[in-house]
């Protein structure tokens, strides 16, 4: 079995798949970084009212 000009996939359709395959992983990641830039906002924010509210408890 030599490699030959065509195999089960030919080559067009193995280049849009691994673009389709490559496109989709960059969405992914785009949206786990997104993800969890939102968490650690809502946490500092969380974190900064919990201060803030010691602050003023302490200071009284």
């Amino acid at each position: 079995m030599g490699l030959g000009s065509r195999g089960v996939i030919g080559d067009k359709w193995s280049s849009r798949i691994l673009w389709f395959t490559a496109i989709g992983s960059a969405i992914g990641f785009y949206l786990v970084a997104v993800e969890r830039q939102t968490q650690n906002r809502e946490k500092m924010m969380a974190e900064s009212m919990m201060n803030a509210g010691s602050s003023a408890d302490g200071g009284e």
